[in-house]
């Protein structure tokens, strides 16, 4: 029995540990990274530089997820939502956890460097820097348009997949990048609209609390409006043809209808579907990637 004990103790520390990466987060960061380096390449990358891209990236970003629980966990014992993180119920300490995200930042970074090249390492560990300082320690706790630059961060993913392949940035990778930082506000705050109990508990200035619902679905829209043509900037670089184009209005206009029918009760829909969004969008880079069909 104690043995027994023993191990399911070592499975739930490892388990926290892995909570503390926001898995979850890190996938969705991952969609975006690996179709921009097949528009890039024209089809499928090396598999090793893939793999190293994705491993740096995912171990990046854990860090900076990891380095963010620890500066947040006076918010997160006062909001349900998460409640349970497990530097709120002190599975993990808080020395443990900051040594364990800045390891994993310096792993992601040396990896990147080593086997990906220094312009991806270098984008990698800047949003993690960007989002841990300017976002988490100052943006979200002064101003409700926090998401609006901070989102910034998220969408470096677009920039590291794309100079993992070139070594370079280019237009259709900085307009990728814009896409998503005009996708992420409407995203997380229709999320905020959800849980603004949650945030005006815990003081943090979210649009939902500073500004009221009916006021951030209305800045849900205008982002939204705005996320929708962005990709068909695309047809204006060298790398795209018919194929995406049309995809990527279809979804446009798909995002446009599901927008427009939100409310507060239908806040967490739109956060789902613009989830589906983004994945599908990206989903479409990688199509156009391999038929590489130039206009």
């Amino acid at each position: 029995m104690l043995v027994r004990r023993s191990q399911t103790t070592r499975r739930d520390t490892i388990l926290a540990y892995v909570r503390l990466t926001k898995p979850r987060i890190i996938e969705l960061l991952l969609v975006t990274t690996v179709p921009v380096m097949i528009l890039a390449e024209g089809g499928w990358p090396s598999s090793g530089l893939v793999i190293a891209t994705v491993a740096g990236g995912t171990l990046s970003a854990g860090g900076a997820n990891v380095l963010n629980n620890v500066c947040d966990r006076d918010i997160d014992s006062i909001m349900h939502r998460t409640a349970e993180r497990p530097l709120v119920t002190q599975e993990i300490t808080v020395r443990s956890a900051v040594v364990f995200g800045v390891t994993l930042g310096i792993a992601g970074h040396l990896l990147l460097t080593l086997a990906v090249g220094q312009l991806a390492a270098f984008l990698a560990t800047g949003s993690l820097l960007f989002y841990v300082f300017a976002y988490t320690l100052v943006l979200k706790r002064r101003t409700a348009q926090n998401i609006v630059i901070g989102g910034a961060a998220g969408a470096v993913p677009v920039l590291v997949g794309w100079a993992a392949v070139t070594g370079s940035l280019s237009f259709e990778a900085l307009v990728l990048f814009a896409v998503v930082c005009l996708w992420t506000p409407p995203h997380f705050w229709a999320l905020a609209i959800q849980f603004r109990d949650d945030y005006r508990e815990a003081s943090v200035p979210m649009l939902p609390v500073v500004a009221g619902v009916p006021a951030t679905i209305r800045q849900i829209r205008i982002y939204a409006f705005l996320t929708a043509p962005a990709p068909l900037l695309l047809g204006f670089g060298s790398v795209v043809g018919p194929i995406f184009i049309v995809l990527a209005a279809a979804l446009g206009i798909w995002l446009v209808v599901r927008v427009v029918q939100i409310s507060e009760d239908r806040a967490m829909s739109f956060f789902r579907d613009s989830i589906s969004y983004l994945s599908l969008l990206f989903a479409a880079v990688a199509v156009e990637g391999f038929f590489n069909l130039p206009n």
